[in-house]
């Protein structure tokens, strides 16, 4: 069963064709990559799945739902959280207040609940704040949640995004660049995480990642982009084997 399918997706900017006819299905408690050499469109095909750009033709079918002209806001709702290549953390406010704010598309109260603190209100703070730290302490970090964010190292608040993804509740994870930055030990870390994602919270995972061994090492499936078009798919071996995808990476000899 398909979480996604992603149908004809292309993305034009005036003359730019950032993302040409792309097709892909993401199954349902999956580990999937979506790879590519700088500038491929990766993130552009991100941000139409997230509703950040809207396509220009086709179409995107989240748990068979149509979430091509959705806000983001919406679609984070219906069940799809994600992550930023650059950090996107309120610095000056704590980590737990940080993945607290990731439950904002899950509250039902308004400005008077929060100004009359109803019994309503109360329960769903306490809730939001409980999510708050399974999810800190899901990525190993909820001895910090009292911290400010700008105070934690890079790998630590590279967690904190992670966490603030996961208390969206989620069914699929979209991990934009989760490697950037890590060194060698929290990359290892990292493939741990994103399988325990998958297994213990039943969380279908995509990512774009340019870390080749981290992508060999975690997914099921890999799609290759080139141009903003699909040039492969299949498994590690299938994928690393596939003369398009070395040509892409590596560049063809020219012939004398």
């Amino acid at each position: 069963m398909a979480i996604l399918e992603v149908k004809k997706l292309t993305l034009r900017f005036g003359g730019l064709t950032a993302v040409n006819n792309l097709s892909f299905d993401i199954e349902e408690n999956s580990i999937i990559s979506l790879i590519g050499p700088n500038g491929a469109g990766k993130t552009s095909a991100f941000n139409c799945l997230t509703g950040f750009y809207k396509a220009t033709e086709g179409e995107i079918i989240f748990q068979g739902k149509n979430i091509v002209r959705e806000k983001p806001h919406k679609i984070t709702k219906l069940g799809m959280g994600r992550t930023f290549q650059n950090l996107r953390l309120f610095k000056d406010m704590t980590v737990l207040e940080n993945v607290m704010s990731g439950m904002h598309s899950r509250t039902r109260a308004g400005v008077f609940g929060a100004i009359l603190r109803p019994p309503g209100q109360v329960k769903e703070e306490r809730k939001i704040h409980q999510v708050a730290e399974d999810c800190l302490d899901f990525v190993g970090i909820l001895d910090k949640k009292d911290r400010l964010a700008r105070n934690l190292a890079y790998g630590d608040q590279r967690r904190v995004e992670w966490a603030r993804a996961l208390a969206t509740q989620p069914k699929l994870l979209l991990l934009d660049e989760p490697a950037a930055g890590l060194n060698h030990d929290e990359k290892e870390q990292l493939v741990q995480l994103i399988r325990r994602i998958r297994s213990d919270l039943a969380v279908t995972v995509l990512l774009i990642e340019h870390d080749m061994g981290l992508v060999m090492k975690v997914s099921e499936k890999i799609v290759v982009i080139d141009y903003g078009q699909k040039i492969a798919e299949g498994t590690t071996d299938e994928v690393k084997n596939n003369p398009r995808v070395i040509e892409a990476y590596l560049g063809k000899e020219d012939e004398e």
